[in-house]
């Protein structure tokens, strides 16, 4: 693994992670750990008020850091968003949100990084590159690789437009097929707009081109 990207595991009270040694190289789709939420001050859960004694116990939510008992914070789901490498104890509220990211780490995170082929357009220029774009392995570039080369650090992306065909007044399906974005360049205010277009010709594979369009409308919420 190479320097910038290696990895070390670490011990909190809250569980095994697996996190990246420099802080710079973190994910932008990280959580920090919360704070929990002192003993002394939940002397009840704050979810049902059950008051805590010997036998109902106090739980600390991992995603959130509230005091729960155990009924309401029974369930162990995955939270790669704080790099943890086990399932971890969270409460209702928080598991569902933290179930939903799953399945965007599983599925669309994927997508991004094995890419998809697209005719990019810079600003206002009237000439397109077909061009290879992809998440890059440690989530913090959009990768553009053709003839030119760029790459854009999710954090600076303000503004992901996804464009569609296919809409009628009936309801009808729509088919993503393309983007519009805009992003700074360091040391710049300005914003850059670039078109993404997904080719028609049978080698772009609109059905891949569409999925990861899809999946970039899932980044930008």
């Amino acid at each position: 693994m190479s320097g910038g990207d290696a990895k070390k595991l670490v011990r909190s009270p809250s569980g095994l992670r697996m996190v990246p040694e420099h802080r710079a190289a973190r994910s932008p789709f990280g959580l920090d750990e919360p704070p929990w939420v002192p003993d002394k001050e939940c002397p009840r859960c704050m979810q049902c008020d059950t008051k805590f004694d010997f036998i109902t116990r106090k739980h600390h939510c991992r995603r959130c850091g509230k005091c729960f008992c155990d009924k309401c914070c029974s369930k162990k789901v995955p939270l790669p968003r704080m790099c943890f490498v086990d399932p971890v104890r969270q409460c209702a509220e928080c598991a569902l949100v933290s179930q939903k990211e799953t399945e965007f780490y599983d599925k669309q995170l994927k997508v991004l990084m094995n890419g998809a082929t697209f005719f990019v357009t810079l600003g206002t220029s009237d000439k397109s590159e077909l061009m290879v774009c992809r998440l890059s392995n440690n989530q913090r570039y959009l990768v553009l690789d053709g003839d030119s080369h760029y790459e854009i650090e999710i954090i600076q992306i303000s503004t992901v437009q996804i464009l569609t065909e296919g809409f009628t007044p009936g309801g009808g399906n729509t088919r993503a097929i393309g983007m519009i974005l805009q992003y700074k360049v360091p040391g710049s205010e300005e914003l850059t707009q670039m078109k993404f277009t997904a080719g028609e010709d049978f080698s772009c594979n609109k059905k891949l081109s569409a999925a990861w369009l899809a999946a970039m409308h899932k980044v930008s919420k």
